[in-house]
């Protein structure tokens, strides 16, 4: 009842005011007497995934708390774990506006956000300051400014600044929208950046005593032979688990819209089917050797339970969050109890 007064008020706003005016909300309420207006109890449901145990199979994806400000909030509500980001080594405002679209018809949306984030150094004060106990997973990206060749800097860096405060961390070589990203999803440049996260890691581990696992997050506008490659290199390099998917490019699945052809990644309802393919075939290739974390198009516990059949040991959820609202992660971790 409440979330639908709410949901009524934002949608009459511009997208990203009413994302900004949601976090905002979020951030200033948690850990208050407000915070019940949202604060759920779920069923308690474990799972052991990275050497983590996470007490429910439902996280925040990336993208909606960038700067890691509003976690102790969705802690409130009930998600099993969050990821923050994606954050960059500088603050970067990201693209010009609009660059956020609705298309509640076919309950979808569009960005092109472009990494806005206000740095990794005020995200680590952020996830400092958290406090609750929720596992955190932290979205790394480069700075749109630093050449492709050079990705693989920024992401070092940023794993430098956030190691020893993250849970897990995310390479995130699949959004849309930097231009050239997604060219390091491919051979030996992917090769070269998973080498050197690898060294990294086990630098830092030694560095901290603290394994803080890796995990890759991969476009769904990828190839079944891309994926295969994919695969194979994530095996080889030990990687810790892969999230499928980012957001799509394709449109395929959209129905007329005013907003349609708006370029960006688009997430919601039209990524399912997709996204979904995509877990299976890396589930294919991957077996039980490396988890995957499914995102993508998870607007009901139906879609939800489609993703663990296909493979998936997690899920996340971004744009369900907005159109279903909190009750979507109860719905979900209860279904999965009964599917257990």
């Amino acid at each position: 009842m409440l979330f639908d007064i709410a949901q009524k008020i934002m949608l009459r706003m511009d997208a990203e005011t009413a994302h900004d005016v949601t976090l905002s909300i979020l951030k200033r309420s948690a850990n208050t007497p407000v915070d019940k207006l949202y604060r759920q109890s779920l069923k308690y449901k474990p799972i052991e995934l990275m050497g983590l145990h996470f007490p429910n199979p439902v996280g925040l994806a990336a993208g909606l708390d960038k700067d890691g400000e509003a976690i102790d909030a969705f802690h409130a509500m009930g998600f099993g774990h969050v990821e923050v980001g994606t954050v960059t080594p500088r603050p970067q405002s990201g693209n010009q506006l609009p660059r956020l679209f609705r298309l509640q018809e076919t309950k979808a949306i569009i960005n092109r956000m472009g990494f806005n984030n206000l740095g990794v150094n005020n995200l680590k004060e952020n996830l400092l300051a958290k406090k609750s106990a929720i596992l955190v997973g932290v979205n790394i990206g480069k700075n749109k400014d630093t050449p492709i060749e050079k990705g693989k800097d920024d992401y070092l860096l940023c794993m430098e600044h956030i190691y020893s405060v993250s849970d897990y961390i995310t390479v995130n070589i699949s959004s849309p929208n930097t231009p050239g990203l997604r060219t390091l999803q491919y051979g030996d440049q992917l090769d070269e950046l998973l080498y050197h996260l690898k060294q990294k890691q086990s630098e830092l581990s030694d560095k901290y005593d603290k394994y803080v696992p890796l995990s890759l997050k991969i476009s769904p506008d990828l190839s079944a032979k891309e994926i295969s490659a994919i695969a194979n290199s994530l095996l080889h390099w030990k990687f810790d688990a892969v999230i499928a998917t980012n957001t799509t490019v394709d449109r395929n699945a959209l129905s007329n819209h005013p907003h349609s052809l708006e370029s960006g990644g688009l997430s919601g309802a039209p990524l399912k089917k997709k996204a979904t393919q995509v877990v299976k075939t890396l589930k294919s290739h991957l077996g039980d050797e490396i988890p995957i974390i499914a995102a993508g198009g998870i607007m009901s516990a139906e879609d939800a339970t489609e993703k663990f059949s296909a493979g998936a040991k997690l899920v996340q959820i971004y744009s369900g969050l907005i159109y279903q609202g909190p009750k979507l992660i109860k719905q979900i971790t209860d279904c999965y109890e009964s599917a257990d």
